[in-house]
């Protein structure tokens, strides 16, 4: 596996991150993590991205909080302790914090020697940091991807829905089959709002698989969706980033 660990500064510290691929010349991709933080599974995902022509940067979105981890995606939400810390850390971990950070994500993919289009893609909570980053870096990220994402269209003022009027990039949403955070209605209400805008997208139901389904440790973790979903997310990426 070919991760660089580099440390990103910020205007509230210093975020850890790795960095897959050679980046001269690359189209660059910033993967947002899901709750369970950095760690080898994501690092293969990035990996892989790496492999199809892409320099990928995997920051540590939770670099407020100390160190932590490592976290058992299977088992974290189960455990007193771990589950506990995980609730106040996304709730502490806002989305306006992570659009701010994220000037800095895009320095550190230019400072690595990226020079082409950037995309984002975020799982679960970094669904929607991928769609609020899209927004509000405009002229920055070519593409924004989202898979079993929560509250993308909720009632919330930092819901990616309200921001969409401010989205250049090509959108691709992969919803899971049934998912609490992310019902029907929120979808509809998702796709108005990216029509509304005249944003080019896609809403895709994987109809069958669970929320996680798309990240190898995760319990819900299906291996026909993953590729399924790899297969989506490559050509994605090769016609929004070409």
């Amino acid at each position: 596996m070919n991760r660089r660990n580099i440390d990103i500064r910020t205007k509230d510290g210093v975020a850890k991150a790795g960095i897959f691929g050679a980046a001269e010349g690359r189209a660059g991709v910033i993967l947002y993590m899901d709750a369970f933080g950095p760690r080898p599974a994501l690092d293969a995902m990035a990996s892989r991205l790496a492999d199809n022509g892409y320099a990928v940067l995997v920051p540590d979105l939770f670099y407020r909080q100390g160190a932590y981890g490592p976290l058992d995606a299977k088992t974290a939400f189960a455990d007193d302790k771990a589950g506990a810390w995980l609730r106040e850390t996304m709730a502490a971990t806002s989305q306006a914090m992570t659009v701010d950070d994220t000037w800095a994500f895009l320095d550190a993919l230019a400072g690595e020697g990226v020079t082409g289009p950037v995309g984002a893609v975020g799982y679960c909570m970094g669904g929607a940091r991928a769609l609020n980053a899209a927004a509000s870096y405009p002229d920055s990220i070519a593409a924004a991807a989202s898979f079993h994402g929560g509250n993308l269209a909720s009632d919330a003022a930092d819901s990616p829905h309200r921001h969409a009027a401010d989205i250049k990039a090509k959108v691709y949403v992969g919803v899971a089959g049934v998912d609490r955070s992310f019902p029907p209605e929120q979808s509809a209400r998702l796709a108005e709002a990216l029509r509304t805008a005249e944003v080019d997208h896609i809403i895709e139901n994987y109809v069958g698989m669970a929320h996680g389904w798309a990240v190898p440790d995760h319990s819900a973790f299906n291996a026909a969706g993953a590729e399924r979903h790899w297969r989506r997310l490559l050509t994605f990426f090769g016609e929004a980033l070409a």
